[in-house]
């Protein structure tokens, strides 16, 4: 009990305590702001990600496009209900439940 008491009254001891306090809890980067500093790296990664698939996916398509121009009719078609001067387009839309 000596000990623990001489412990408290080292100044040493108690200005380490209260730069570990103000350093977990008060100052502006404490361990709540790094917690949620280190979820949005992991969400941003994610979506750096998703994009980076997504960018790869259109960059295929597009070199599929261009050098397949039936692929290019296809797509024109579907996509933009493009049609030729003696053709009728007919959209059929799906009711929804």
């Amino acid at each position: 009990m000596k000990r623990l008491i001489d412990l408290f009254k080292n100044k040493f001891f108690l200005v380490t305590v209260a730069f570990a306090v103000w350093m977990i809890f008060f100052d502006k980067n404490d361990l709540l702001s790094q917690y949620q500093y280190h979820q949005e790296v992991n969400k941003l990664k994610e979506e750096r990600d998703f994009f980076k698939d997504e960018s790869e996916k259109v960059a295929k398509d597009l070199d599929e496009l261009n050098s397949d121009p039936e692929k290019l009719e296809k797509f024109a078609r579907e996509k933009y209900l493009m049609h030729k001067d003696n053709e009728d387009v007919f959209v059929v839309v799906k009711e929804k439940k």
